[in-house]
């Protein structure tokens, strides 16, 4: 039992997906049993939401199981489908036909080799020639190219024939967690807060809407404002637009083409300075342009992405961002810890936005309780934070780094980017030789993305290892086949995605 019996005070400043999510985990952790903390949110009613960040990784999945939340409400409330994957257009130079080059990046794992990994016979087989990756190692390819979701009519809440994460509408997420935590028992205040009170590296208060908060703790969700811990302290931010040009983006709404059902996954495609987004919601669908704004205007870009969607597009909304790559060198410092967009941004090429609010909710859990903390406990904290941004900075370079297009200087330089990240840079070099395996990542800050994600990266964008072994065919081609079958039957048993949304929001 904890020393200190008082009732701790926990503030959140922002409401928004960060605090939101943030304020209902702690919540539910800590005071499902007895009340450890007293937790309220401060949220400005001036200050929108960026409402962008639409899609997740499918770890999310068990944030909300945890939070006891219905998965049927959820994709009501917010207008959500499901995801299994992302695919990727033209991240190289078009196929020897002419076509646009392809490959998916799946949630799921490869299936089991026999006397090898299935990675390396395939690169031994005569497959490499014929098809991509993804296509002979993967079940969750064939639900996409027949547009089918990861659920059977037996599939119970939360869970799928392959793993799934969501397409969602960001801005009803963040209303859906407030309406579900203040059931819970956090209290909310609608204020813009307009005074920070500090005394050495603590925050001693809070003024807004002419009232005063005070608490032990304070978690700034503000977003890339970071009202909150940039006061503390200065020179407190490490930008990654080294190896991440990327910083800016125009994001168009836009309702779902007539005709076309919501796809199960999310499609990045490359354009000249960087790559497009789209992701299907029940209602509309979400795009836009992540670009380098050294190389193209916000006209340009806005243009650009207008030409790749077609201007007979009825378009909803559309925003232009300016997006701080990088993240802090201290989450905390004193009494305050950021979370989300105030801690951090990695760009969204692979939907981590969520995953890292999640992340960052789960480890504070492990840190913070009712006793005093010590420095070293704030010091682990903010060492395992920057070994999650760094990770992820690593595994976004992979997907530009590899590229062979060459119709640009934005994809001359993009090669380049590797030597922001040594470690990758080396491997790169090993995997030429070698394939990706467990053991090359092993002892990492990998928070999601595995060795076998990093083989449909790599996999996808042709950087073969060559292997000098002798297999037998009919092992081989034993393998592959039962993959092949297990596919079959996966995609016999799927639910079309269109019949499982409309059966959701009947």
């Amino acid at each position: 039992m904890s020393q200190d019996t008082k009732i701790k005070k926990l503030v959140v400043v922002g409401g928004g997906s960060a605090g939101w999510m943030t304020a209902l985990y702690l919540n539910t952790l800590y005071n499902h049993a007895d009340k450890n903390f007293d937790i309220t949110v401060i949220e400005s009613p001036d200050i929108g939401v960026i409402g962008v960040g639409e899609a997740t990784v499918h770890s999310i999945r068990f944030f909300f199981q945890a939070m006891g939340l219905d998965e049927h409400e959820l994709l009501r409330e917010t207008n959500a489908s499901l995801k299994t994957g992302i695919m990727f257009q033209g991240w190289m130079q078009p196929n020897s036909d002419g076509s646009l080059h392809k490959y998916f990046h799946p949630f799921e794992s490869q299936l089991s080799g026999s006397v090898l990994d299935i990675s390396s016979l395939w690169m031994m087989s005569d497959k490499p020639h014929h098809g991509r990756y993804d296509e002979s190692v993967c079940l969750s390819t064939p639900l996409a190219k027949a547009g089918h979701s990861p659920k059977s009519n037996t599939s119970r809440q939360y869970e799928g024939l392959v793993p799934y994460g969501y397409h969602i509408d960001a801005v009803l997420l963040g209303r859906f967690l407030r309406r579900k935590a203040i059931e819970a028992g956090v209290t909310h205040v609608q204020a813009t807060v307009d005074k920070v009170d500090i005394e050495g590296d603590n925050i001693t208060a809070l003024h807004a809407g002419g009232n005063i908060y005070s608490g032990d703790y304070y978690l700034d969700c503000t977003g890339f404002r970071g009202l909150l811990i940039n006061k503390l302290k200065q020179d407190n931010w490490q930008s990654f637009k080294g190896a991440l040009p990327c910083t800016k983006a125009v994001a168009i709404q836009r309702k779902m083409p007539v005709g076309v059902s919501p796809r199960s996954y999310t499609v990045a495609t490359a354009l000249s300075n960087g790559w497009a987004w789209q992701i299907d919601l029940v209602n509309r669908q979400g795009t836009g342009y992540v670009y380098d704004g050294d190389r193209i205007s916000s006209d340009e870009a806005e243009q650009e992405l207008r030409t790749f969607l077609g201007f007979d597009s009825d378009v909803i909304k559309c925003v232009h961002l300016d997006m701080k790559v990088g993240c802090l060198k201290e989450f905390w410092v004193g009494n305050c810890i950021a979370i989300g967009l105030s801690g951090g941004f990695i760009e969204p090429l692979e939907s981590t936005g969520l995953h890292l609010i999640n992340l960052s909710a789960g480890l504070l859990a492990t840190h913070l309780d009712k006793t005093h903390i010590s420095q070293c406990v704030r010091d682990s904290f903010n060492r395992l934070m920057n070994g999650f941004y760094q990770d992820l900075k690593q595994f976004i370079v992979l997907h530009y780094c590899l590229t062979n297009r060459t119709d640009t200087d934005f994809w001359r330089s993009a090669p380049a980017t590797v030597n922001e990240t040594p470690w990758l840079k080396d491997q790169l070099k090993v995997w030429q030789h070698k394939v990706c395996e467990y053991q090359d990542l092993a002892g990492s800050f990998s928070t999601v993305f595995s060795d076998e994600n990093y083989r449909y990266i790599l996999y996808g964008m042709q950087h073969y290892p060559k292997l000098d072994l002798t297999v037998n065919p009919a092992i081989t081609n034993g393998v592959f086949d039962r993959v092949q079958a297990h596919a079959e039957k996966i995609l016999n048993a799927s639910k079309p995605h269109a019949d499982y949304l409309k059966q959701i929001n009947l």
